[in-house]
């Protein structure tokens, strides 16, 4: 198994040979599902780059260590992951270019030798313990939360813990020489989660039904003006896949774009997924029109719709 050193930045050294190889950064350890989504997305042929958390994930792309990023945005179950959203909103240099739904499956992975019968605990991130619930209380598991999943089956082969057991990915027993006890435990099977794919470099996607653009924007605090601002996509028939709103006092003072900085007590920002490309006619009038309600708006990206895994 290989070693990782996490260096200044708070990524683990790629492990690429030669400059050819694209180099995608992501939040964990090797082995997290974030792993996985970028090997969904681009296949087994890129450098990968944990990080120690999102802040690094992004920076490495905007500071040129890595071509690309893999961030999860939300849950099916959990719902929103909202420091993300506040990440994509201060690193302007970053554009959304692809997503990916993936299948959340949690498996029960051990020591070689160790039964089931043999563990007493479990060691997960909060998020993977709850999501498996039903299947912990019935073996009566003392559970024990870590920074991530795959961290929780380095833990494991770290320390030889063979009292305990880890809830993470069958991949992670593969990278750390685990055996899986039980797959598939979950509560829920409709677990997924959309990752996103960040690059410096903006794509656009052909004029069609696979295509997504996510924005955000402020409006003025007055009546109508949330109702009056989604109907420019209802004229012109665009559908809306995603709203979320953001406080404004989420970001920092030095995060806050300028036209945002005063009086930002209750105020908010929205985050607006629709399903049509830049290349469309239809969005780029779209846009236009909210420019004259909203007095500010960033397009994230534009990009292919996911294909669920």
């Amino acid at each position: 198994m290989e070693e990782w050193v996490v260096n200044a930045d708070g990524c683990s050294p790629p492990s690429w040979s030669g400059n050819l190889m694209l180099k995608v950064s992501y939040q964990g350890e090797p082995g997290s599902y974030s792993e996985s989504a970028a090997l969904e997305f681009f296949g087994r042929n890129v450098a990968l780059l944990p990080c120690a958390s999102f802040e690094s994930a992004f920076d490495a792309v905007e500071n040129g260590y890595a071509d690309r990023a893999v961030i999860p945005i939300e849950n099916s179950l959990a719902g929103t992951i909202h420091k993300n959203y506040d990440l994509l909103l201060q690193h302007e240099k970053l554009n959304i270019v692809g997503e990916i739904d993936l299948r959340i499956r949690h498996c029960l992975i051990g020591l070689e030798g160790v039964e089931l019968q043999d563990v007493k605990r479990v060691l997960s991130h909060p998020m993977a313990l709850a999501q498996c619930n039903r299947y912990l209380e019935e073996h009566n598991f003392i559970r024990e939360v870590t920074y991530d999943t795959a961290g929780s089956a380095k833990i494991l082969r770290e320390k030889n813990l063979r009292d305990a057991a880890a809830v993470a990915s069958e991949r992670a027993a593969e990278l750390y020489a685990l055996n899986i006890l039980a797959a598939d435990i979950e509560d829920e099977p409709e677990n997924y989660t959309r990752f996103l794919v960040l690059s410096k470099q903006a794509y656009l996607p052909p004029s069609d039904s696979q295509s997504k653009t996510s924005i955000a924007f402020s409006l003025k605090n007055t009546a109508g003006a949330l109702f009056k601002a989604l109907s420019v996509f209802a004229l012109r028939d665009i559908d809306l896949t995603k709203m979320e709103s953001r406080h404004l006092y989420t970001l920092g003072d030095d995060k806050v774009p300028e036209t945002l900085k005063s009086a930002r007590r209750w105020k908010y920002l929205f985050y607006l997924d629709f399903a049509a490309s830049l290349a469309d006619e239809s969005a780029k009038n779209a846009l236009r029109h909210l420019s004259e309600i909203a007095p500010f708006i960033r397009v994230l990206g534009s990009y292919r719709r996911a294909v669920t895994s």
